[in-house]
């Protein structure tokens, strides 16, 4: 019974609570269990929740009482160390935060929270969650459960570790370029960055720049995606980013009696991409052909003019490196990995390379808003290839040698714009591997992807 326990998703996990076929005691157990079992040899949790059974054992009692539950209630839940958990170690995966335990809980967790879902743990980052691979001089580098010897990504990666392992079904990650939707599709899980603002960043660090930075849920199906972020979206009157985001509607989406409207690429305008991941979305699309849905293999001209990857960098490094610089400020070099001394080390943006780089973010949001007037969400893949070993940096894909970052290159458009996009896995490379894809919706119209997302899924 324990491995139908922690390899349940969320929502059948709180059905089971609620019919009283399962206690919150026995499944927050069961996780519990499953991550000494395998904690030891993935690195993804990297503290636990000090009170988590005694918050099992009151949502089991309110339960036994007949009284109002919400929709998560008694599901364990996870949470990236860059957020903040009242109470709960939240170390940023650095030194220099060793010991930090904050007096509030974030946002995101608070409304989890609130939903009737029980803080289990926090899972490993990069430093500062800084890098597409999941490592820092505090609590160690976390490793693929599919491949011990390949990452789970970053800067999400511990999370999406430890619910591809079923340490947990439900979880939060962060997004600035990559976060959470590579991190799935190295793990084979089920994540989504939202429109920009939907979910307040209130009680995440770091925040800058703030209008990349991005928070969503982590989990193995859909319908936890959705449900998820139904309790997370909507302003909280502390980000200003989340204060014009409407409220989530569940169901179908309204498509005014005309078919469905469906584009896919892998290119141009993303970098190169490996053969199999490119078959993998072109079946994805195809999948979906049929009375209602119109699928088309399109291109963006907007991605092939400016390359959303430069423009990212450009913009990040003018805003993130002060942020760096003050966080570090006065610390021992001893304190500091990789990214950081990285980030520290890069040469400033000019500001006339600045404000060219915010031009053409803004000719990039122009271009999708274009396409979207045309077509009602765009498949694409998360990654150009597979989950891929610890440490590398060149990379040679579809015969082009490329460094770690363009990795990025079809997930940070999403970010540059704020568009919604949707991770799932689809298939699987000759070694086993998880591949998954990404549907890209248009702003706020997370309702759409997610349903085009269930048709996939249930393929």
């Amino acid at each position: 019974m324990s491995k139908d326990i922690f390899y349940s998703d969320a929502t059948r996990l709180a059905d089971l609570i609620r019919n009283r076929d399962l206690s919150p005691v026995e499944v927050m157990q069961a996780h519990i269990d499953r991550i000494a079992a395998t904690n030891p040899n993935i690195n993804a949790v990297v503290s636990l929740a000090e009170d988590a059974m005694k918050q099992a054992a009151a949502a089991e009692s309110a339960v036994m009482k007949g009284k109002e539950l919400g929709p998560l209630h008694g599901v364990p839940f996870t949470v990236k160390d860059s957020i903040d958990t009242a109470g709960v170690l939240t170390q940023r995966g650095s030194p220099i935060f060793k010991g930090r335990r904050p007096d509030k809980d974030a946002t995101s967790v608070a409304r989890l929270k609130k939903a009737g879902a029980i803080l289990l743990a926090k899972t490993n980052l990069p430093e500062f969650s800084y890098w597409i691979e999941s490592d820092n001089l505090l609590s160690g580098r976390s490793n693929n459960p599919w491949d011990l010897t390949r990452t789970p990504g970053g800067s999400s990666g511990g999370e999406s570790a430890a619910i591809a392992a079923g340490m947990s079904p439900l979880g939060l990650g962060t997004d600035l370029a990559i976060s959470v939707r590579g991190p799935a599709a190295q793990t084979g899980i089920t994540s989504m960055k939202a429109t920009h603002g939907s979910v307040p960043m209130t009680g995440i660090w770091p925040r800058a720049p703030r209008r990349f930075w991005h928070v969503g849920p982590m989990a193995r199906s859909v319908r936890d995606i959705a449900l998820a972020f139904s309790q997370l979206a909507g302003p909280d009157g502390h980000d200003a980013f989340s204060s014009n985001a409407p409220a989530y509607s569940d169901g179908l989406p309204l498509m005014a009696s005309r078919p469905l409207r469906i584009g896919w690429m892998t290119g141009p305008g993303f970098g190169p991409v490996d053969l199999e991941v490119a078959a993998v979305v072109k079946s994805a699309a195809d999948s979906l052909k049929g009375p209602g849905v119109v699928v088309e293999h399109v291109g963006i001209p907007a991605l092939e003019r400016d390359f959303a990857l430069d423009v990212f960098n450009r913009i990040h490094v003018m805003e993130m490196k002060p942020a760096f610089a003050a966080a570090t400020a006065g610390r021992s070099a001893d304190e500091l990995y990789k990214m950081a001394k990285t980030m520290l080390s890069l040469p400033d943006t000019s500001m006339s390379e600045f404000i060219d780089a915010e031009q053409a973010a803004e000719r990039l949001r122009d271009g999708f808003a274009e396409y979207f007037s045309q077509y009602d969400a765009l498949i694409t893949h998360v990654l150009p290839i597979p989950a891929h070993k610890h440490g590398v940096e060149k990379f040679i894909i579809d015969g082009q040698e490329v460094d770690a970052t363009y990795l990025q290159g079809a997930t940070v458009p999403l970010n540059v714009t704020g568009l919604p996009g949707v991770a799932l896995p689809f298939g699987k490379s000759h070694e086993g591997l998880p591949i998954n894809v990404q549907i890209v919706g248009k702003w706020h119209d997370e309702r759409t992807i997610l349903h085009i997302a269930s048709l996939l899924e249930a393929v």
